[in-house]
Protein backbone atom coordinates (compact mmCIF):
# COMPACT_ATOMS: atom_id res chain seq x y z
CA UNK A 1 0.00 0.00 0.00
CA UNK A 2 1.40 3.39 -0.96
CA UNK A 3 2.10 5.79 1.88
CA UNK A 4 0.32 9.11 1.79
CA UNK A 5 2.84 11.92 2.14
CA UNK A 6 2.30 14.87 4.48
CA UNK A 7 2.04 17.32 1.58
CA UNK A 8 -0.72 15.23 0.03
CA UNK A 9 -2.66 15.36 3.30
CA UNK A 10 -2.20 19.13 3.38
CA UNK A 11 -3.50 19.46 -0.16
CA UNK A 12 -6.52 17.29 0.63
CA UNK A 13 -7.22 19.40 3.71
CA UNK A 14 -6.98 22.67 1.76
CA UNK A 15 -9.25 21.35 -1.00
CA UNK A 16 -11.76 20.15 1.60
CA UNK A 17 -11.67 23.46 3.42
CA UNK A 18 -12.16 25.35 0.15
CA UNK A 19 -15.17 23.21 -0.72
CA UNK A 20 -16.64 23.69 2.75
CA UNK A 21 -16.20 27.47 2.59
CA UNK A 22 -17.69 27.54 -0.92
CA UNK A 23 -20.74 25.59 0.19
CA UNK A 24 -21.16 27.72 3.32
CA UNK A 25 -20.88 30.91 1.28
CA UNK A 26 -23.45 29.85 -1.31
CA UNK A 27 -25.90 28.27 1.16
CA UNK A 28 -29.15 30.19 1.66
CA UNK A 29 -32.00 29.71 4.08
CA UNK A 30 -34.80 27.55 2.61
CA UNK A 31 -38.11 29.14 1.66
CA UNK A 32 -39.87 30.08 4.91
CA UNK A 33 -43.13 28.68 3.49
CA UNK A 34 -41.61 25.22 4.07
CA UNK A 35 -42.03 25.70 7.82
CA UNK A 36 -38.89 27.31 9.23
CA UNK A 37 -38.16 31.00 9.72
CA UNK A 38 -34.43 31.76 10.07
CA UNK A 39 -34.00 34.82 12.30
CA UNK A 40 -30.85 36.69 13.30
CA UNK A 41 -30.97 37.47 17.03
CA UNK A 42 -28.69 39.41 19.41
CA UNK A 43 -25.51 37.49 20.28
CA UNK A 44 -26.03 37.31 24.04
CA UNK A 45 -28.96 34.95 24.48
CA UNK A 46 -29.11 35.47 28.24
CA UNK A 47 -29.87 39.21 28.25
CA UNK A 48 -33.25 40.95 28.24
CA UNK A 49 -32.97 42.12 24.62
CA UNK A 50 -32.39 38.63 23.21
CA UNK A 51 -35.16 37.07 25.30
CA UNK A 52 -37.61 39.82 24.34
CA UNK A 53 -36.80 39.55 20.63
CA UNK A 54 -37.08 35.77 20.66
CA UNK A 55 -40.48 35.84 22.33
CA UNK A 56 -41.80 38.53 19.99
CA UNK A 57 -40.57 36.78 16.84
CA UNK A 58 -41.94 33.46 18.14
CA UNK A 59 -45.39 35.05 18.31
CA UNK A 60 -44.90 36.22 14.74
CA UNK A 61 -43.86 32.73 13.64
CA UNK A 62 -47.02 31.32 15.20
CA UNK A 63 -48.98 33.76 13.05
CA UNK A 64 -47.19 32.31 10.02
CA UNK A 65 -47.61 28.71 11.25
CA UNK A 66 -43.86 28.13 11.08
CA UNK A 67 -41.09 27.43 13.58
CA UNK A 68 -38.36 29.89 14.49
CA UNK A 69 -34.78 28.92 13.71
CA UNK A 70 -32.84 31.40 15.90
CA UNK A 71 -29.40 32.37 14.64
CA UNK A 72 -27.49 34.44 17.25
CA UNK A 73 -24.90 36.63 15.56
CA UNK A 74 -22.83 39.75 16.10
CA UNK A 75 -24.36 42.98 14.82
CA UNK A 76 -21.69 43.43 12.17
CA UNK A 77 -22.65 40.08 10.63
CA UNK A 78 -26.33 40.82 10.22
CA UNK A 79 -26.26 42.94 7.06
CA UNK A 80 -24.28 40.31 5.14
CA UNK A 81 -26.44 37.48 6.49
CA UNK A 82 -29.59 39.24 5.30
CA UNK A 83 -28.19 40.37 1.96
CA UNK A 84 -26.94 36.85 1.18
CA UNK A 85 -30.26 35.36 2.39
CA UNK A 86 -28.71 33.21 5.10
CA UNK A 87 -31.54 34.40 7.35
CA UNK A 88 -35.00 35.64 6.45
CA UNK A 89 -35.03 38.55 8.90
CA UNK A 90 -33.22 40.08 11.85
CA UNK A 91 -34.91 40.67 15.21
CA UNK A 92 -31.94 42.17 17.02
CA UNK A 93 -32.93 45.58 18.36
CA UNK A 94 -31.71 47.39 15.26
CA UNK A 95 -32.18 51.11 14.71
CA UNK A 96 -34.33 51.71 11.64
CA UNK A 97 -32.25 53.50 9.01
CA UNK A 98 -33.71 54.74 5.73
CA UNK A 99 -30.23 55.05 4.21
CA UNK A 100 -29.31 51.42 4.84
CA UNK A 101 -29.26 48.77 2.12
CA UNK A 102 -31.59 46.85 4.42
CA UNK A 103 -35.33 47.27 4.59
CA UNK A 104 -36.83 48.04 8.00
CA UNK A 105 -40.34 47.31 9.16
CA UNK A 106 -42.49 49.38 11.50
CA UNK A 107 -40.92 50.41 14.79
CA UNK A 108 -41.96 48.35 17.82
CA UNK A 109 -40.03 50.23 20.52
CA UNK A 110 -38.50 53.69 20.87
CA UNK A 111 -35.62 54.12 23.34
CA UNK A 112 -33.25 56.91 24.30
CA UNK A 113 -29.54 56.39 23.71
CA UNK A 114 -27.30 57.36 26.62
CA UNK A 115 -23.59 57.71 27.32
CA UNK A 116 -22.33 56.07 30.50
CA UNK A 117 -18.76 56.43 31.74
CA UNK A 118 -16.48 55.04 34.42
CA UNK A 119 -16.65 58.43 36.13
CA UNK A 120 -18.77 61.52 35.55
CA UNK A 121 -20.22 61.56 32.03
CA UNK A 122 -19.83 64.58 29.72
CA UNK A 123 -22.55 67.18 29.77
CA UNK A 124 -22.32 68.25 26.14
CA UNK A 125 -21.50 66.70 22.79
CA UNK A 126 -18.40 68.91 22.59
CA UNK A 127 -17.16 67.38 25.84
CA UNK A 128 -18.08 63.90 24.61
CA UNK A 129 -15.82 64.43 21.60
CA UNK A 130 -12.90 64.74 24.02
CA UNK A 131 -13.62 61.40 25.72
CA UNK A 132 -12.62 57.89 24.71
CA UNK A 133 -15.80 56.23 23.45
CA UNK A 134 -16.33 52.56 22.54
CA UNK A 135 -19.47 50.99 21.05
CA UNK A 136 -20.41 47.63 19.56
CA UNK A 137 -19.78 47.63 15.82
CA UNK A 138 -22.93 48.12 13.70
CA UNK A 139 -25.18 48.24 16.75
CA UNK A 140 -28.09 50.66 17.15
CA UNK A 141 -25.72 52.76 19.25
CA UNK A 142 -23.12 53.11 16.49
CA UNK A 143 -25.86 54.08 14.03
CA UNK A 144 -27.10 56.67 16.53
CA UNK A 145 -23.60 58.15 16.72
CA UNK A 146 -23.37 58.24 12.92
CA UNK A 147 -26.58 60.27 12.82
CA UNK A 148 -25.16 62.72 15.37
CA UNK A 149 -21.99 63.30 13.33
CA UNK A 150 -24.11 65.09 10.74
CA UNK A 151 -24.12 68.09 13.09
CA UNK A 152 -21.19 67.10 15.34
CA UNK A 153 -18.46 66.06 12.85
CA UNK A 154 -15.66 65.99 15.44
CA UNK A 155 -17.29 63.15 17.36
CA UNK A 156 -15.23 59.95 17.21
CA UNK A 157 -15.39 56.46 18.66
CA UNK A 158 -14.00 52.94 18.45
CA UNK A 159 -16.27 50.19 17.10
CA UNK A 160 -15.47 46.86 18.72
CA UNK A 161 -16.29 43.68 16.84
CA UNK A 162 -17.31 40.39 18.43
CA UNK A 163 -18.47 42.20 21.56
CA UNK A 164 -21.84 42.56 23.28
CA UNK A 165 -23.58 45.53 24.87
CA UNK A 166 -23.45 43.86 28.29
CA UNK A 167 -19.77 43.13 27.73
CA UNK A 168 -18.99 46.81 27.13
CA UNK A 169 -20.99 47.85 30.20
CA UNK A 170 -18.89 45.43 32.25
CA UNK A 171 -15.72 46.99 30.80
CA UNK A 172 -16.91 50.48 31.81
CA UNK A 173 -17.88 49.31 35.30
CA UNK A 174 -14.45 47.77 35.78
CA UNK A 175 -12.71 50.89 34.46
CA UNK A 176 -11.18 49.16 31.43
CA UNK A 177 -12.76 51.63 28.99
CA UNK A 178 -13.86 55.21 29.52
CA UNK A 179 -17.35 55.48 28.02
CA UNK A 180 -19.89 53.58 25.96
CA UNK A 181 -23.38 54.17 24.57
CA UNK A 182 -26.41 52.03 25.47
CA UNK A 183 -30.14 52.51 25.46
CA UNK A 184 -32.08 53.36 28.61
CA UNK A 185 -33.33 49.80 29.23
CA UNK A 186 -29.89 48.26 28.81
CA UNK A 187 -28.45 50.72 31.31
CA UNK A 188 -31.26 50.21 33.84
CA UNK A 189 -30.66 46.47 33.80
CA UNK A 190 -26.87 46.75 34.00
CA UNK A 191 -26.99 49.06 37.02
CA UNK A 192 -28.41 46.22 39.08
CA UNK A 193 -25.22 44.24 38.44
CA UNK A 194 -22.81 47.17 38.35
CA UNK A 195 -24.01 49.83 40.81
CA UNK A 196 -20.91 51.91 40.02
CA UNK A 197 -22.54 52.86 36.71
CA UNK A 198 -23.78 56.28 37.71
CA UNK A 199 -25.41 59.16 35.89
CA UNK A 200 -25.72 59.08 32.12
CA UNK A 201 -25.64 61.71 29.41
CA UNK A 202 -28.65 61.55 27.11
CA UNK A 203 -27.63 61.91 23.47
CA UNK A 204 -31.01 63.44 22.71
CA UNK A 205 -31.54 60.92 19.95
CA UNK A 206 -33.99 58.07 20.06
CA UNK A 207 -33.60 54.71 18.40
CA UNK A 208 -36.77 53.45 16.78
CA UNK A 209 -36.15 49.74 16.88
CA UNK A 210 -37.44 47.65 14.00
CA UNK A 211 -37.04 44.26 12.38
CA UNK A 212 -34.70 44.23 9.38
CA UNK A 213 -34.99 42.44 6.03
CA UNK A 214 -32.90 42.24 2.89
CA UNK A 215 -33.64 44.90 0.30
CA UNK A 216 -35.06 42.19 -1.94
CA UNK A 217 -36.76 40.25 0.83
CA UNK A 218 -39.93 38.28 0.21
CA UNK A 219 -42.69 40.90 0.00
CA UNK A 220 -45.27 38.66 1.67
CA UNK A 221 -43.01 38.10 4.68
CA UNK A 222 -42.19 41.80 5.01
CA UNK A 223 -45.80 43.00 4.84
CA UNK A 224 -47.05 40.23 7.12
CA UNK A 225 -44.42 41.25 9.67
CA UNK A 226 -45.55 44.88 9.43
CA UNK A 227 -49.19 43.86 9.91
CA UNK A 228 -48.15 41.74 12.90
CA UNK A 229 -46.35 44.65 14.61
CA UNK A 230 -49.38 46.86 14.03
CA UNK A 231 -51.72 44.26 15.51
CA UNK A 232 -49.66 43.53 18.66
CA UNK A 233 -49.45 47.26 19.31
CA UNK A 234 -53.20 47.54 18.99
CA UNK A 235 -54.22 44.48 21.02
CA UNK A 236 -51.78 45.20 23.86
CA UNK A 237 -49.62 42.11 23.41
CA UNK A 238 -46.55 44.22 22.64
CA UNK A 239 -47.01 46.24 25.83
CA UNK A 240 -47.33 43.00 27.81
CA UNK A 241 -44.08 41.65 26.36
CA UNK A 242 -42.23 44.90 27.03
CA UNK A 243 -43.44 44.88 30.62
CA UNK A 244 -42.55 41.22 31.02
CA UNK A 245 -38.94 41.74 29.97
CA UNK A 246 -38.25 45.34 30.97
CA UNK A 247 -41.00 46.40 33.38
CA UNK A 248 -39.02 45.32 36.45
CA UNK A 249 -35.79 47.01 35.40
CA UNK A 250 -36.13 50.01 37.67
CA UNK A 251 -32.80 50.41 39.36
CA UNK A 252 -32.28 49.07 42.87
CA UNK A 253 -30.51 51.39 45.24
CA UNK A 254 -26.80 50.76 44.80
CA UNK A 255 -26.41 49.39 48.30
CA UNK A 256 -29.30 46.94 47.73
CA UNK A 257 -27.84 45.65 44.47
CA UNK A 258 -24.43 45.13 46.05
CA UNK A 259 -25.97 43.34 49.04
CA UNK A 260 -28.03 41.03 46.83
CA UNK A 261 -25.11 40.02 44.59
CA UNK A 262 -22.91 39.50 47.64
CA UNK A 263 -25.45 37.31 49.42
CA UNK A 264 -26.23 35.40 46.23
CA UNK A 265 -22.60 34.31 46.25
CA UNK A 266 -22.07 33.84 49.98
CA UNK A 267 -25.43 32.93 51.59
CA UNK A 268 -27.55 31.42 48.81
CA UNK A 269 -25.31 28.35 48.26
CA UNK A 270 -26.28 27.11 51.75
CA UNK A 271 -29.95 26.98 50.76
CA UNK A 272 -29.77 26.32 47.01
CA UNK A 273 -30.31 22.55 47.26
CA UNK A 274 -33.55 23.13 49.17
CA UNK A 275 -34.81 25.63 46.58
CA UNK A 276 -34.00 23.03 43.92
CA UNK A 277 -35.87 20.37 45.91
CA UNK A 278 -38.90 22.67 46.20
CA UNK A 279 -38.65 23.35 42.47
CA UNK A 280 -38.70 19.63 41.70
CA UNK A 281 -41.84 19.25 43.83
CA UNK A 282 -43.76 22.19 42.36
CA UNK A 283 -42.33 22.91 38.92
CA UNK A 284 -41.58 26.52 39.94
CA UNK A 285 -38.06 27.55 39.00
CA UNK A 286 -35.70 27.54 41.96
CA UNK A 287 -34.43 31.00 41.01
CA UNK A 288 -37.93 32.44 41.42
CA UNK A 289 -38.37 30.75 44.80
CA UNK A 290 -34.97 32.03 45.90
CA UNK A 291 -35.85 35.54 44.69
CA UNK A 292 -39.10 35.48 46.66
CA UNK A 293 -37.30 34.23 49.77
CA UNK A 294 -34.71 37.00 49.50
CA UNK A 295 -37.41 39.64 49.21
CA UNK A 296 -39.18 38.17 52.22
CA UNK A 297 -36.31 37.38 54.60
CA UNK A 298 -32.96 38.02 52.89
CA UNK A 299 -32.48 34.25 53.27
CA UNK A 300 -32.59 34.51 57.05
CA UNK A 301 -34.21 31.33 58.48
CA UNK A 302 -34.83 33.08 61.81
CA UNK A 303 -36.51 36.18 60.37
CA UNK A 304 -39.62 37.34 62.26
CA UNK A 305 -41.81 40.37 61.57
CA UNK A 306 -43.89 42.41 64.00
CA UNK A 307 -46.98 40.69 62.53
CA UNK A 308 -45.48 37.30 63.48
CA UNK A 309 -44.76 36.02 59.99
CA UNK A 310 -41.60 33.96 60.27
CA UNK A 311 -38.88 32.00 58.54
CA UNK A 312 -37.14 32.04 55.17
CA UNK A 313 -40.47 32.30 53.34
CA UNK A 314 -42.11 34.48 56.04
CA UNK A 315 -45.27 32.41 56.50
CA UNK A 316 -48.17 33.18 58.84
CA UNK A 317 -49.31 30.61 61.37
CA UNK A 318 -52.47 29.98 59.32
CA UNK A 319 -50.55 29.31 56.13
CA UNK A 320 -48.05 27.12 57.97
CA UNK A 321 -50.94 25.05 59.38
CA UNK A 322 -52.51 24.77 55.93
CA UNK A 323 -49.20 23.59 54.47
CA UNK A 324 -48.71 21.22 57.45
CA UNK A 325 -45.56 23.02 58.52
CA UNK A 326 -44.77 22.46 62.19
CA UNK A 327 -41.69 24.66 62.54
CA UNK A 328 -41.55 27.85 60.50
CA UNK A 329 -37.91 28.36 61.50
CA UNK A 330 -36.87 25.10 59.83
CA UNK A 331 -35.31 26.52 56.64
CA UNK A 332 -35.85 23.48 54.42
CA UNK A 333 -39.42 22.95 55.58
CA UNK A 334 -40.24 26.66 55.20
CA UNK A 335 -38.91 26.76 51.64
CA UNK A 336 -40.89 23.68 50.60
CA UNK A 337 -44.09 24.92 52.28
CA UNK A 338 -43.74 28.39 50.73
CA UNK A 339 -43.19 26.87 47.28
CA UNK A 340 -46.23 24.62 47.63
CA UNK A 341 -48.33 27.55 48.76
CA UNK A 342 -47.22 29.66 45.81
CA UNK A 343 -48.05 26.81 43.43
CA UNK A 344 -51.45 26.45 45.08
CA UNK A 345 -52.12 30.13 44.43
CA UNK A 346 -51.13 29.67 40.78
CA UNK A 347 -53.54 26.74 40.46
CA UNK A 348 -56.36 28.91 41.82
CA UNK A 349 -56.02 31.26 38.86
CA UNK A 350 -57.73 30.67 35.50
CA UNK A 351 -55.99 28.26 33.12
CA UNK A 352 -56.53 30.73 30.28
CA UNK A 353 -53.80 32.95 31.72
CA UNK A 354 -50.29 32.87 30.35
CA UNK A 355 -48.04 31.00 32.79
CA UNK A 356 -45.86 34.05 33.42
CA UNK A 357 -48.92 36.16 34.22
CA UNK A 358 -50.20 33.51 36.64
CA UNK A 359 -46.82 33.56 38.37
CA UNK A 360 -46.81 37.34 38.89
CA UNK A 361 -50.44 37.25 40.04
CA UNK A 362 -49.68 34.42 42.47
CA UNK A 363 -46.83 36.45 43.94
CA UNK A 364 -49.23 39.34 44.54
CA UNK A 365 -51.63 36.93 46.25
CA UNK A 366 -48.74 35.51 48.30
CA UNK A 367 -48.29 39.00 49.67
CA UNK A 368 -51.88 40.22 50.07
CA UNK A 369 -54.11 37.17 49.75
CA UNK A 370 -56.13 35.77 46.86
CA UNK A 371 -59.21 37.76 47.82
CA UNK A 372 -57.49 41.11 47.45
CA UNK A 373 -55.95 40.01 44.16
CA UNK A 374 -59.44 39.12 42.90
CA UNK A 375 -60.67 42.56 44.01
CA UNK A 376 -57.88 44.11 41.95
CA UNK A 377 -58.80 42.00 38.93
CA UNK A 378 -62.45 43.06 39.24
CA UNK A 379 -61.29 46.67 39.45
CA UNK A 380 -59.22 46.11 36.31
CA UNK A 381 -62.34 44.98 34.43
CA UNK A 382 -64.22 48.09 35.62
CA UNK A 383 -61.30 50.18 34.36
CA UNK A 384 -61.41 48.55 30.89
CA UNK A 385 -58.13 46.76 31.57
CA UNK A 386 -57.25 43.10 31.17
CA UNK A 387 -57.68 41.21 34.47
CA UNK A 388 -55.49 38.36 33.19
CA UNK A 389 -52.41 40.52 32.56
CA UNK A 390 -50.22 41.65 35.44
CA UNK A 391 -49.11 44.87 33.73
CA UNK A 392 -52.78 45.98 33.81
CA UNK A 393 -53.65 44.63 37.27
CA UNK A 394 -50.64 46.33 38.85
CA UNK A 395 -52.00 49.69 37.66
CA UNK A 396 -55.11 49.35 39.82
CA UNK A 397 -54.03 47.20 42.77
CA UNK A 398 -52.60 50.16 44.75
CA UNK A 399 -56.06 51.78 44.60
CA UNK A 400 -57.32 49.19 47.11
CA UNK A 401 -55.73 51.27 49.87
CA UNK A 402 -58.09 54.19 49.11
CA UNK A 403 -61.53 54.34 50.73
CA UNK A 404 -63.26 55.24 47.46
CA UNK A 405 -62.16 51.86 46.10
CA UNK A 406 -61.79 49.43 49.03
CA UNK A 407 -65.21 50.35 50.42
CA UNK A 408 -66.67 48.96 47.19
CA UNK A 409 -64.40 45.90 47.15
CA UNK A 410 -65.57 42.52 48.40
CA UNK A 411 -62.57 41.96 50.65
CA UNK A 412 -62.02 45.52 51.84
CA UNK A 413 -58.82 47.42 52.43
CA UNK A 414 -55.52 46.07 51.06
CA UNK A 415 -51.96 47.31 50.90
CA UNK A 416 -52.02 46.86 47.15
CA UNK A 417 -48.99 49.04 46.52
CA UNK A 418 -46.95 46.75 48.76
CA UNK A 419 -47.94 43.75 46.63
CA UNK A 420 -46.88 45.54 43.43
CA UNK A 421 -43.50 46.42 44.94
CA UNK A 422 -42.99 42.81 46.03
CA UNK A 423 -43.82 41.38 42.61
CA UNK A 424 -41.64 43.82 40.69
CA UNK A 425 -38.72 43.38 43.10
CA UNK A 426 -38.98 39.58 42.99
CA UNK A 427 -39.02 39.74 39.19
CA UNK A 428 -35.84 41.79 39.31
CA UNK A 429 -34.07 39.44 41.74
CA UNK A 430 -35.21 36.48 39.63
CA UNK A 431 -33.73 38.04 36.51
CA UNK A 432 -30.50 38.83 38.34
CA UNK A 433 -30.15 35.24 39.58
CA UNK A 434 -30.64 33.92 36.06
CA UNK A 435 -28.02 36.25 34.69
CA UNK A 436 -25.60 35.63 37.53
CA UNK A 437 -25.85 31.90 36.76
CA UNK A 438 -27.02 31.47 33.13
CA UNK A 439 -26.46 27.72 33.30
CA UNK A 440 -29.44 27.55 35.67
CA UNK A 441 -31.94 29.11 33.26
CA UNK A 442 -33.46 25.84 32.05
CA UNK A 443 -37.04 25.41 33.19
CA UNK A 444 -38.18 22.35 35.06
CA UNK A 445 -41.41 20.64 33.98
CA UNK A 446 -44.50 21.32 36.06
CA UNK A 447 -45.34 18.37 38.30
CA UNK A 448 -48.24 17.73 40.69
CA UNK A 449 -47.16 17.57 44.30
CA UNK A 450 -50.15 16.95 46.54
CA UNK A 451 -53.89 16.69 46.50
CA UNK A 452 -55.16 20.08 47.65
CA UNK A 453 -57.45 21.82 45.21
CA UNK A 454 -57.83 25.57 44.73
CA UNK A 455 -61.17 25.48 46.57
CA UNK A 456 -59.25 24.89 49.80
CA UNK A 457 -57.76 28.38 49.66
CA UNK A 458 -58.78 30.90 52.30
CA UNK A 459 -58.63 33.79 49.91
CA UNK A 460 -58.79 36.69 52.37
CA UNK A 461 -55.88 35.50 54.51
CA UNK A 462 -52.40 36.77 54.12
CA UNK A 463 -49.60 34.29 53.62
Amino acid sequence: MRKVFTWEIVILFIVGLFLWVSIAETWTAPDWHKGELYVALPPDGSDDDAKFELELVTLFAQRLHVKVKPVPMDYDQITHALASHKVHMAAAGLRGNAESILRFGSSYQTLSEQVVCKDKPPKTLDNLAKRSLVVVAESAQENALRAITEHQPNLHWEAWHQFTISGLLKEVAEGTIDCTVVNEEQLASARNFYPVLGDAFDLNTQSRLAWAFAGDADAELFHTADDFITSVKKDGNLAVLIDRHYGHNERLEAVDAVAFVSKARSVLPRFKRWFEEASALTGIEWQLLAALAYQESHWDPLATSYTNVRGVMMLTEDTADRMQLDDRLDARASIIAGAKYLQLLKEALPDRMDDNERTWMALAAYNQGMGHLEDARVLAVKSNLNPDVWSDVKKVMPLLSRPAYFEQAKHGHARGGEAVILVETVRLYYDMLNRLAPENMQRLPATPYFGLQPSHLHSTNLH
